[in-house]
C-alpha cells in the first residue's frame, strides 16, 4: 500500500522513525519519504548511513518542529500518509517542563491534524503509549489528550478523503532511558536498583512496533485506537536476565510511575473490540464505530494491563530478546 506514495514521519530521525523508514524502503517502492524533525545532527547521520544513503533520490530531510503549523503545512504538500511520532517522551522531563510537554504533545498534535486536513493527506497514524491509559503523570495526560484529538479529528474532515487513527503500545525494548540499558550499564557494580519487586511492564520490540503500525495502515478506516496483544515482563525477571548474580536494591516507586501499566482500562472496555492479535478501542461517535467489522466486543469490567496479562516472558526469553534487540547487549551479556 506504500508503493508510489509520499510518506512523512514527524520525529522521523528518532528510533521508531528510522526503523519504520528502513522497513518501508526494504518492502515497498514509495515515491518519496520525508523525515521531519528538529535534530539536524540526527538527520545528517541518517543521510550518511545505509540504507538511507542508497535511497537518497527519494529521501527528503526537513528541519522543523511540530509546534510550527506553517512549516508543517509546507512539509505536507503532496503527502499521502503521515506517521506522527514526535513527542516529549521522558516522564521526569515532562514533569519538570510541563509547558513544553503541552506545546509539543498537545498543540503539536493539533498542528499535525490541521496541516493534514488542509493538505489532502489520505491517512494519519499517531503513536501513543500505555501511559496514556488512566494517566497519573503529565506525559501520559498529554498523550491521552493527543489520542482524543486524533480520533476526534475524523469528525472535522467533511468531504475530505482522510482518516486519522492511533496506535498505542508498551515499552519498546531497549529504548533510550528505559530500564534495560540502565541495568546493562550497572552490571559491573554488582547492584541493580529496582523500584518495586511487584512491578510489571508490557514489552514490544522495535521491529514488532513497526510491523504493527504498517498493518494498522492497512486496517484503519478512521477513529480507531489500535492496541497490540503483547507479552509482559516482571522487573525482577529483567534483572535476573541481565545479571543473575547481582544484588537487588529496592529504591521505591518514582513519582509518576505505576506498579502495572494499562493499555485498556475498565472504562474503555465498553468500546473495545477484540481480534486475534490486537484490540480496537472504538470511537464513541457511532458513525465511526459502526465502520469496524468483525471482532468480539469485550465484556464490561475487562481491562488489559501488564499485571493481568495472560502472557509473561520467562527469564530466558527476556535475555534472548535483549541480546537480539538491544544494541551492544550481546557483547556485554555473552562477555
Amino acid at each position: 500500500m506504500f508503493n508510489g506514495k509520499t510518506i512523512l514521519i514527524t520525529g522521523g530521525s528518532g528510533s521508531f522513525g528510522k526503523a519504520f523508514i528502513k522497513e518501508i524502503l526494504k518492502k515497498y517502492e514509495p515515491k518519496k519519504v520525508i523525515v521531519y524533525s528538529r535534530g539536524e545532527l540526527k538527520q545528517f547521520e541518517m543521510q550518511q548511513s545505509e540504507p538511507f544513503k542508497r535511497f537518497a533520490k527519494i529521501m527528503r530531510y526537513f528541519i522543523g518542529d511540530v509546534r510550527d503549523y506553517v512549516r508543517l503545512k509546507f512539509a505536507m504538500e503532496d503527502v499521502d500518509y503521515v506517521i506522527h511520532a514526535a513527542a516529549i517522551k521522558q516522564v521526569p522531563a515532562a514533569e519538570y517542563n510541563p509547558f513544553e510537554a503541552v506545546k509539543t504533545n498537545v498543540i503539536g498534535a493539533q498542528n499535525v491534524i490541521d496541516a493534514a486536513l488542509h493538505s489532502n493527506v489520505q491517512k494519519v497514524i499517531a503513536l501513543s503509549t500505555d501511559k496514556a491509559a488512566a494517566p497519573i503523570n503529565l506525559y501520559g495526560a498529554t498523550k491521552l489528550t493527543s489520542d482524543k484529538l486524533f480520533t476526534a479529528a475524523n469528525n472535522y474532515r467533511g468531504k475530505r478523503n482522510i482518516a486519522f487513527s492511533v496506535v498505542r503500545y508498551g515499552n519498546v525494548m531497549g529504548s533510550r532511558g528505559s530500564v534495560i540499558p540502565f541495568f546493562l550499564n550497572r552490571i559491573s557494580s554488582g547492584i541493580l536498583p529496582i523500584t518495586d519487586k511487584r512491578m510489571t511492564r508490557f514489552s514490544i520490540t522495535l521491529t514488532e512496533a513497526v510491523d504493527f503500525v504498517i498493518k494498522c495502515f492497512e486496517r484503519m478506516k478512521g477513529g480507531e485506537l489500535f492496541v497490540p496483544k503483547i507479552p509482559s515482563y516482571r522487573i525482577v525477571d529483567v534483572a535476573k536476565a541481565v545479571a543473575p548474580e547481582a544484588k537487588i536494591e529496592i529504591v521505591g516507586i518514582r513519582p509518576g510511575e505505576k506498579l502495572h501499566e494499562e493499555m485498556i482500562t475498565i472504562n474503555d472496555a465498553i468500546n473495545t473490540i477484540e481480534f486475534d492479535d490486537y484490540f480496537i478501542i472504538a470511537p464513541t461517535v457511532m458513525l465511526f464505530k459502526n465502520r469496524i467489522n468483525g471482532g468480539k466486543p469485550c465484556e464490561y469490567g475487562f481491562s488489559y494491563n501488564s499485571g493481568n496479562n495472560k502472557r509473561f516472558l520467562t527469564v530466558s526469553e527476556i535475555r534472548n530478546l535483549i541480546i537480539k534487540n538491544v544494541k551492544g547487549a550481546a557483547k556485554i551479556l555473552n562477555g
